[in-house]
């Protein structure tokens, strides 16, 4: 079971996700534009909240798998 750490750090990821896929697809920085460009504060706050995310996933590779009975 994912403790609320994981699924938080899943949703960072997935934000991040979708954001470098929008900067990817349409040139456009949904972040960014949100938060006032890319170096405000805020935006480098949810860059930074997002990395951590990113890192704290890698763990999410070496946690031990319990099985599920049906």
């Amino acid at each position: 079971m994912r403790s609320a750490i994981d699924n938080i750090a899943l949703v960072l990821v997935i934000i991040g996700a979708l954001n470098w896929g929008s900067v990817g697809l349409f040139g456009v920085d949904v972040v960014a534009m949100l938060f006032g460009g890319q170096l405000s504060l805020m935006s480098r706050i949810i860059f930074s909240l997002v990395g951590i995310a990113g890192l704290w996933s890698i763990t999410l590779l070496f946690k031990e798998k319990v099985p599920q009975h049906e």
